[in-house]
């Protein structure tokens, strides 16, 4: 299985801190990975990088099966190349319904002559749909979004960046002030979206990211600290000393 971004020997310095040191980090399509590691590790930072934010001093990130630099690349064109981000605190837009929220966020051309000509086509409706039914929201459609709970929000925005047609999602914290139902919901969603995407998840919540169930990355002071399974990572030393505590 062939890597769908690839990132090699970044690192990045802000007023002489080394926030991102020599990291390097891989994902295939389709994966599932949970990113987690001490506040301060880099986690956020990375992301940054990946989706065109912050430049690192050094390093490469390579995106698709040609290895196409991301460095040259602006935050729009990366979102265009299929680069997904949802942060921790949900971004919708309160005074829309579900359904605007997820019609304004579809993948069609943008500019005032696309915006002037916009009509919400059958197969748009058809798209609306099937996102609103895989995020768990086909009943919320009619609801604005200003009523729905946080978790619901969270889901709706996974469902805009969906809208997007993503080949790689970033997930900041999708459990952090969710009730156990919504847990248990997320758990599940980003599982599914695992099959048919690349899902990066950033998480504290050590329970959460063992219901995920897949491999697992630690970062520590802007490296890779260790990878592997959470069982595996847990057990190690290095990664006791620095994030579990003894």
């Amino acid at each position: 299985m062939s890597s769908l971004l690839e990132v090699q020997g970044i690192s990045v310095t802000f007023d002489g801190f080394k926030a991102i040191n020599d990291l390097s980090f891989e994902i295939s399509l389709p994966e599932l990975r949970a990113i987690i590691g001490p506040n301060g590790a880099g986690k956020t930072t990375f992301m940054d990088i990946v989706t065109g934010k912050t430049r690192p001093d050094e390093g490469t990130v390579r995106w698709g099966d040609l290895g196409r630099s991301l460095l040259t690349k602006s935050e729009a064109q990366i979102a265009q190349e299929g680069i997904g981000r949802k942060f921790q605190r949900p971004t919708v837009f309160e005074d829309q319904t579900v359904w605007d929220n997820l019609r304004v966020a579809l993948k069609k051309p943008r500019g005032p002559v696309s915006a002037i000509f916009d009509r919400v086509t059958e197969t748009d409706r058809t798209r609306i749909a099937d996102i609103a039914a895989e995020i768990g929201l086909t009943d919320r459609l009619s609801d604005m979004a200003s009523i729905l709970s946080h978790g619901q929000k969270q889901w709706l925005e996974i469902g805009m960046l969906l809208a997007q047609d993503p080949k790689l999602l970033l997930v900041d914290e999708p459990a952090a002030g969710m009730t156990s139902e919504e847990r248990e919901h997320t758990t599940t969603l980003l599982k599914r979206l695992a099959e048919t995407h690349a899902v990066v998840v950033v998480e504290h919540d050590m329970e959460f990211v063992r219901r995920l169930d897949c491999r697992v990355t630690v970062l520590h002071e802007g490296s890779v600290l260790a990878e592997g399974s959470l069982d595996h990572v847990m057990k190690d030393e290095r990664v006791i000393d620095v994030y579990l505590g003894r």
